[in-house]
C-alpha cells in the first residue's frame, strides 16, 4: 500500500480553499469602472514563459489538438505520443518504465518542461513517460528538434511540453472520470474548474485533478506465443493544482503543484527476487507575469525507492531543485505594425541537493546558471528568430549555444498556404548527477555532449473544397552529436565521452478533414524514417558497430489515425507501424515488425444537468505480439471503458 504523505493535503487545502470562494458566489463578475455590478474584461495575456517554440522559428512543432487528449483522458503520455508522433519508446512493460527514443536520440536527450521547467529527473536525466498523465494538462505540443538555445540542457532531440493555463469561466464545474479494464485494471479520477471575481480589480481561475489508477495485471495467461508474459502490479496517485490570479491590467500572479506517487511490483509473488521501485515527485512552482516581465520560483524534489526481495530495504535517491528565473522582453519596433521585432533577456538559477546510497552517502550539491538572448523578427511574410544561451555548471564547462531559424510564405491565397522553413543550431547536454558522482563509475571530468542540428521543411495548407481541407508537413534533419556519454564495458561500465552518433532522415505528416451536415470525418497519416548511428570507432568493438542503427531506434515508422463522427457518436480507429528494432550494437538481436491498432467508440449524453461521455476501447485489436525492452512479451488484446460526467 502506498502511504499518503502530509504534503498532499496541504496543496489538496489550497485546492479546496479556492473552490470555496468560488462556490459562494457563482454568478460573480467584476464591478465596472463606476462601481456597479457588471462585466469587465480582462486584458488578453500571453503566457510566453511556458511557450518556448515562440522562439524557435524554422523548427517542426506539432500541437495536440483537445479532442486527442480527451480521447487519451486515461491513458499516460506514452499510449498518446505513440500513436499520434513517430517518437520511439522503450517500454519496459504495462505500467513500467517507458522512455522515449526522439529523432534517433537516447532518453537523455529529450526535455520534458511543465509549464516552463525541465522535470526530467536529475540523478537519471530523463523522464518515465508512463507516470506522466494525460488528464493532467491543458496544453501539450511536442518540438522537433534541437531547442537548446531556449530550453537549455537536454534538448538534443527534441522536446515535450506540457502546461496549463488560466480558466476563462465563472463558477464550478466538476468533472468524474471511471475507467474499467481488462486484467484487473482500473483508474480514477476526480477534476474541478472555478473561476470567480476577488473585489474590483482581480479575478481567481483554477483547476484541481486528482487521479489514481491500479494496475494489477492480472493476466489469464503466463504466456503468449512460447514468450514469458511478466506480472507486474503499478499503483500511481497524483494531484496537480493550478491557481491563477489575474489583474485587470493583465498581469498574472500563478501558484502551480503537482504531486506524484508511482508504486510498482515487479514479480509480486517471488518474495525472493520481486522488485520494488517507488518515484514520488513534488513540483511547486509560482510565477508572476506582466506584459513585459517574467518572475519564476519554484521547487522540485524527487525521491527514487528501489528494492529486492526484502521491501523494508530500499535504497534510496532523494533530490532537491530550487529554481529562480527572471525573464525582460523588448519591443525594438514599437509602432510599426507591419513588423515586430522583440527582444527577450533571461537568466535561471537552479541549485541540486542529492543524497543517493550510490554516491558514497555524502551530499552532493551544484549550482546551474544560464543566461540566454532571443530575439524574434516577423512581418508579413517573414518570421525569423536567433538566440544564444550560455549556461555554467558547477566543476563544468557547457558550450555556448546559438542557433537561427526561420519560415518564409511562399504563397497564401483563398486559404491556399505554402511556407518554407528552416532552422540550425547547437545543443548540449549536461551529465546526469549519476554520470558525474556515482561510486567508481562515475566520472566527475566528463564533458558535455554537444550537437549540430540543421532542418527544413515545408507546410502547406489546401482547401479542396468548401467542405475538405488539407494540411501537410515535410521535414528533413539531421543532427550531429559529439562526445556522447558511454558506459564503456572495456572499463568496467564506467562512463566516458566516446561515441559519435549522427542522426538524419524526414517526417511526413498529411491531414484530410472533411466536415458537412453534422458528419466530421478525417485521416492523419504520419511517417518517420530515422537512420541513427554511431560513427565513431573507440575500441575494436567500436569498430564492428560504426555506421549501425543504434539500438531500439526503429529505422521506419508511421502512424494511421481516421476518424468518422455525426451528432454526438464518434468512431477513431488508431494505427501505428514500426519495423524491425535492434536490441544490440551490432544488430545481431532484433524484435521484428510490428502493427498495432486500437479502437475507440465514444458517445455524449444528457442526464438533466449531467453530461456524460461514454467511451468504449479496444486496445491491440489484432492481438499482435510485441514485446518490453526485457524481451517479455506484451499483453495481448485488451478491452476498457470509460465513463466521464460532467457537471
Amino acid at each position: 500500500m502506498i502511504k499518503r504523505t502530509p504534503y498532499w493535503w496541504v496543496t489538496l487545502f489550497v485546492g479546496v480553499g479556492a473552490i470555496s470562494g468560488v462556490g459562494a458566489q457563482p454568478n460573480a463578475s467584476l464591478p465596472d469602472s463606476s462601481g456597479e455590478s457588471g462585466v469587465q474584461s480582462l486584458s488578453v495575456v500571453t503566457v510566453r514563459a511556458i511557450t518556448p517554440e515562440r522562439f524557435l522559428a524554422g523548427q517542426k512543432r506539432q500541437l495536440i489538438d483537445s479532442t486527442t487528449l480527451l480521447q487519451f483522458r486515461f491513458g499516460s503520455l506514452t499510449d498518446l505520443l505513440t500513436f499520434n508522433t513517430p517518437l520511439a519508446f522503450k517500454n519496459y512493460g504495462p505500467g513500467q518504465l517507458a522512455t522515449v527514443a526522439f529523432r534517433g536520440t537516447s532518453a537523455n536527450h529529450t526535455a520534458v518542461l511543465w509549464n516552463g521547467i525541465n522535470i526530467n529527473q536529475p540523478n537519471l536525466g530523463q523522464s518515465d513517460f508512463s507516470t506522466l498523465p494525460v488528464a493532467g494538462f491543458d496544453r501539450l505540443a511536442v518540438q522537433y528538434g534541437s531547442s537548446a538555445s531556449v530550453v537549455g540542457s537536454d534538448a538534443v532531440g527534441g522536446s515535450v511540453l506540457l502546461g496549463s493555463g488560466p480558466v476563462d469561466m465563472s463558477g464550478l464545474r466538476v468533472t468524474l472520470g471511471q475507467q474499467v479494464a481488462s486484467f484487473r485494471n482500473s483508474q480514477t479520477q476526480l477534476g474541478l474548474r472555478y473561476g470567480s471575481a476577488l473585489g474590483r480589480n482581480w479575478q481567481v481561475s483554477g483547476k484541481s485533478f486528482a487521479y489514481r489508477s491500479q494496475l494489477n495485471n492480472d493476466y489469464p495467461y503466463r504466456e503468449r506465443r512460447n514468450y514469458f508474459v511478466e506480472q507486474s502490479q503499478t499503483a500511481q496517485r497524483g494531484l496537480v493544482q493550478d491557481l491563477f490570479f489575474r489583474h485587470k491590467s493583465g498581469n498574472v500572479l500563478s501558484v502551480n503543484a503537482w504531486l506524484t506517487d508511482n508504486d510498482l511490483v515487479v514479480s509480486p509473488q517471488d518474495t525472493v527476487s520481486r522488485t520494488r521501485t517507488r518515484t514520488q515527485a513534488t513540483r511547486l512552482l509560482t510565477s508572476y507575469e506582466t506584459d513585459r516581465l517574467t518572475l519564476r520560483l519554484g521547487w522540485l524534489r524527487d525521491r527514487f525507492d528501489y528494492a529486492v526481495g526484502n521491501f523494508n530495504q530500499n535504497d534510496r535517491t532523494r533530490t532537491d531543485r530550487f529554481i529562480g528565473r527572471a525573464e525582460r522582453e523588448f519591443a525594438l519596433w514599437p509602432g510599426r505594425s507591419a513588423m515586430q521585432l522583440n527582444l527577450r533577456l533571461g537568466g535561471e538559477w537552479s541549485h541540486f541537493r542529492t543524497y543517493t546510497d550510490g554516491y558514497g552517502g555524502q551530499l552532493i550539491t551544484e549550482n546551474r546558471q544560464d543566461l540566454y538572448a532571443l530575439l524574434r523578427l516577423q512581418t508579413a511574410r517573414w518570421l525569423v528568430s536567433a538566440n544564444i544561451r550560455q549556461a555554467f555548471v558547477t566543476g563544468f564547462n557547457p558550450p555556448l549555444t546559438p542557433s537561427l531559424g526561420a519560415e518564409y510564405t511562399l504563397l497564401r491565397r483563398e486559404g491556399l498556404t505554402l511556407t518554407a522553413k528552416g532552422s540550425v543550431g547547437r545543443s548540449y547536454r549536461v551529465p546526469t548527477l549519476n554520470e558525474r558522482y556515482w561510486q567508481r563509475l562515475g566520472n566527475p571530468n566528463l564533458r558535455p555532449e554537444n550537437g549540430l542540428n540543421a532542418e527544413a521543411g515545408l507546410v502547406a495548407t489546401v482547401p479542396l473544397s468548401e467542405y475538405l481541407r488539407l494540411t501537410a508537413d515535410a521535414t528533413v534533419y539531421r543532427n550531429r552529436v559529439d562526445n556522447w556519454s558511454y558506459w564503456n564495458p572495456d572499463f568496467g561500465y564506467r562512463v566516458e565521452n566516446l561515441q559519435l552518433v549522427v542522426a538524419r532522415g524526414g517526417e511526413l505528416t498529411a491531414t484530410l478533414i472533411y466536415a458537412r451536415n453534422g458528419w466530421q470525418m478525417g485521416t492523419r497519416a504520419g511517417y518517420a524514417l530515422s537512420r541513427s548511428s554511431q560513427e565513431r570507432a573507440y575500441s575494436t568493438y567500436a569498430q564492428d558497430v560504426v555506421g549501425k542503427q543504434l539500438p531500439y531506434v526503429p529505422v521506419h515508422m508511421a502512424t494511421f489515425n481516421t476518424w468518422a463522427g455525426y451528432g454526438k457518436t464518434r468512431l477513431t480507429i488508431q494505427t501505428q507501424a514500426m519495423s524491425r528494432q535492434y536490441t544490440t550494437f551490432d544488430e545481431s538481436r532484433f524484435f521484428n515488425a510490428v502493427v498495432l491498432t486500437n479502437v475507440l467508440l465514444e458517445s455524449r449524453q444528457t442526464l438533466g444537468p449531467v453530461a456524460v461521455r461514454i467511451q468504449g476501447q479496444v486496445n491491440n485489436l489484432f492481438d499482435a505480439l510485441t514485446f518490453s525492452v526485457k524481451r517479455n512479451a506484451m499483453p495481448g488484446r485488451n478491452l476498457a471503458v470509460n465513463v466521464i460526467m460532467e457537471l
